[in-house]
């Protein structure tokens, strides 16, 4: 109740269109467009990886399942974020400063095996999915518009039911 009177204030004060975040309370504004297609992309990259990586070092099924279907889910949606940032004529600019630092999570996950891995890869997870369902959402409500709304639009289910199986994978958190 208090985040829709919050809401309405916002709005009412011209501030921007917020939306909640997926695994909390917290709200999230939408990204500039070269920004979001950075976040997408950086996204992107790091569920193929991170899923080639669990397919060589997990023997859990689930952990190896989940993989396999967001090598597919990502690679596709980097395949559309490529035509829409295309069409939309946006650069590519990721922020290192933004969360969550993948680079540093691939890392650790690089240096794991076994049970070590099947924790620290599930627990990567829920909190990349988290902030990409955060993001995706904020930018497919607010976003500029566009091809690269689009994009969000489309992909944001994905996004979310990603993120719901990797809350059960990290053990219903």
């Amino acid at each position: 109740m208090r985040f829709m009177a919050r809401r309405r204030l916002l709005a009412a004060a011209g501030g921007a269109i917020v939306v909640m975040r997926a695994g909390g309370g917290h709200a999230t504004d939408a990204l500039s467009d070269s920004r979001f297609v950075g976040f997408a992309q950086t996204v992107n990259d790091f569920e193929i990886a991170s899923g080639r990586l669990a397919l060589a070092r997990s023997s859990s099924a689930n952990i190896r399942g989940f993989a396999n279907r967001t090598i597919g889910d990502y690679g596709n949606a980097a395949e559309q974020l490529g035509k829409a940032r295309a069409e939309a004529g946006v650069s590519f600019a990721p922020d290192p400063s933004q969360p969550p630092n993948t680079a540093a999570i691939l890392q650790q996950l690089g240096a794991l095996h076994g049970a070590d891995f099947d924790a620290a890869y599930a627990h990567a997870q829920l909190t990349v999915h988290d902030e990409a369902a955060r993001q995706y959402g904020a930018y497919a409500q607010s976003g500029q518009g566009g091809p690269l709304r689009r994009y969000a639009e489309r992909v944001f289910p994905m996004v979310r039911d990603n993120f719901d199986r990797a809350r059960l994978l990290a053990g219903g958190r």
